[in-house]
């Protein structure tokens, strides 16, 4: 068994260290938060989440994969049996998303996500039928179990993150394009069903992107956010406050962001270090995102492949999706953005993604050179 211990050369450091520094950037924006809207307790928090979650990386690192896929289906089960639990939890903010643990709470569908790619990926390694529209059945199955119990908390944005993940997971494994196309078609189609299953919260977010205007006084409703978020975010300019401790804003309203720990982080963010802070993160996920999939294409075990294809997309959607919407690109969502938003739950998650990203590469069998998937049928 090879330990990246006596091989630290195999070891994807550059993954490793972009993570780290993507983390950082968050706990600055964490910061910045604190000077605009009054001091909290959350960057200690997160600095504590991140020493737990620094280890986790290292220990699924450690375990060699082909155990951890022995435990593929038995994760996948228990993470349904968290999400079932999660419904008879205590509402927060109108929503059951969390499971009261004493010192904290767990957001359980943030290590479902992870459980799903695992048993999807063990589902498929063996596995030809995915090219027929018959053996999509099975994959569309492990796909809807966790998004309908999601739903109903409800969290229609984190339900809606397994559906590009199951698209890629299957374009890896070999399914028919022409298959893959026909399933966007049909969820094409069930777009006016979608929006007559939105609450009124939902729609008036989508509503506030298409009629969103710059300048102005701020409006009322979901699209205050959306100005603000862009206003703030313009507050930064090139090369953000940092260069300029003293506030060129009189208005103190200009400054209020709901969310700007969480959802908003990005803005804290550039609002900090301006435009060049923005590329340097968008820059560092780009890296993260070219190293995973590096990963999946070098990784010649059908499991490791897919899995690190599965996590490389998850993490890379949820980044287009938070970017997008702070700039008025997408609705708002509660989409976090990963390793920078607050939030313990999604950074053990996401490091505990991250480790398995580097136990398929220090412990895979792999090609160097092969930048490659599975030959993919049309």
């Amino acid at each position: 068994m090879r330990s990246m211990f006596r091989e630290p050369g195999r070891v994807p450091w550059l993954l490793v260290l972009a993570c780290l520094l993507l983390t950082v950037a968050g706990l600055a924006g964490l910061l910045r938060a604190d000077e605009l809207y009054g001091r909290t307790q959350l960057v200690e928090r997160q600095l504590i989440w991140l020493m737990l979650a620094l280890p986790v990386m290292c220990l699924v690192a450690w375990i060699p994969w082909r155990l951890l896929r022995l435990w593929s289906y038995p994760a996948y089960g228990a993470s349904l049996l968290l999400l079932q639990v999660t419904l008879f939890m205590p509402p927060i903010n109108g929503a059951r998303r969390w499971i009261p643990l004493g010192l904290f709470d767990l957001q359980a569908s943030e290590p479902a996500r992870l459980a799903f790619i695992m048993a999807l990926a063990a589902w498929l390694m063996h596995r030809s039928s995915q090219t027929t529209v018959r053996g999509l059945l099975m994959p569309a199955l492990l796909t809807l179990l966790p998004m309908l119990l999601i739903i109903r908390e409800p969290d229609l944005d984190t339900a809606l993150l397994f559906v590009p993940v199951l698209g890629c997971m299957l374009y890896a494994a070999g399914t028919r394009l022409s298959h893959l196309s026909a399933a966007g078609l049909l969820v094409l189609i069930s777009l006016p069903l979608l929006w007559q299953q939105m609450s009124a919260e939902q729609r008036s977010r989508i509503v506030s992107v298409m009629v969103q205007q710059d300048g102005g006084t701020a409006p009322t409703g979901d699209g205050f956010h959306l100005h603000q978020s862009k206003q703030v975010l313009a507050l930064g300019g090139l090369q953000g406050s940092w260069l300029r401790p003293q506030s060129l804003v009189d208005d103190p309203a200009a400054w209020q962001l709901p969310a700007s720990r969480t959802d908003f982080i990005f803005v804290m963010i550039g609002e900090r270090f301006g435009l060049a802070g923005c590329g340097l993160v968008l820059l560092l996920y780009a890296v993260l995102i070219w190293s995973g999939f590096g990963i999946a294409a070098s990784a010649q075990e059908p499991w490791a492949r897919l899995t690190a294809v599965g996590i490389t997309t998850l993490i890379g959607v949820q980044v287009v999706l938070n970017t997008a919407m702070t700039v008025g690109l997408l609705p708002i969502t509660g989409t976090p953005l990963p390793l920078c938003s607050y939030g313990g739950s999604s950074l053990l998650s996401t490091y505990a993604a991250i480790g398995l990203l580097v136990n398929i590469r220090v412990h895979g069998t792999w090609e160097a050179t092969a930048i490659r998937f599975d030959a993919i049928s049309v």
